[in-house]
């Protein structure tokens, strides 16, 4: 029978925790163990791991294989191997944001450089010109200008008054006809 050490998983969903066990290689990962060694758990900050190094030592003596996991935490117990703090991975979404923020934060700063150095080009121009007074001189008032306009006299206009012209009657249509019509 080939013995193991290796993890058992325990806990609920999306949260586990598990068991340092020894096992049989052919048992499943949760299944039938010979022996609970120890227990560790990831999610806590840092992580727990506890040990009983004694009968981790003496399974190894029997011949029992620690897995990969399993060697990393008796390396962890034993003060071979420094824990790694792993740093939870940020998702796309917030690792975008995080990166459009950075940019925004980056082009603000730089923005703020380049008028920090046009102004300070500026100032130095200014320095290095020849310093001119500049007097502000007050604009001449100008005095409405009156043009010798000659005043037309106004012009008498003389009205012609028409004689009103008499209406004539025709006398060729016979009246008869006229009165027969708006009967």
């Amino acid at each position: 029978m080939a013995v193991k050490i290796r993890l058992a998983r325990a806990g609920a969903k999306k949260a586990p925790f598990y068991r340092v066990v020894a096992a049989d290689g052919r048992a499943p990962r949760d299944g039938r163990f010979l022996e609970i060694l120890g227990r560790y758990n990831p999610r806590t900050q840092p992580s727990f791991v506890e040990l009983d190094m004694a009968k981790v030592d003496a399974w190894i003596a029997k011949g029992a294989q620690p897995t990969e996991a399993a060697g990393k935490l008796i390396a962890i117990v034993r003060g071979e191997k420094e824990v790694v703090a792993v740093e939870a991975r940020p998702s796309k979404k917030v690792a975008a944001k995080a990166a459009a923020e950075k940019k925004a934060a980056d082009d603000a700063k730089k923005a703020a450089a380049d008028a920090k150095a046009k102004a300070a080009e500026e100032a130095a121009a200014a320095a290095a010109a020849p310093v001119e007074e500049v007097v502000a001189e007050e604009a001449p008032v100008e005095e409405p200008v009156v043009e010798d306009v000659a005043i037309e006299e106004p012009v008498a206009i003389e009205v012609v008054a028409e004689e009103p012209v008499a209406d004539e009657v025709v006398a060729d249509e016979p009246v008869a006809d006229a009165e027969a019509g708006a009967e």
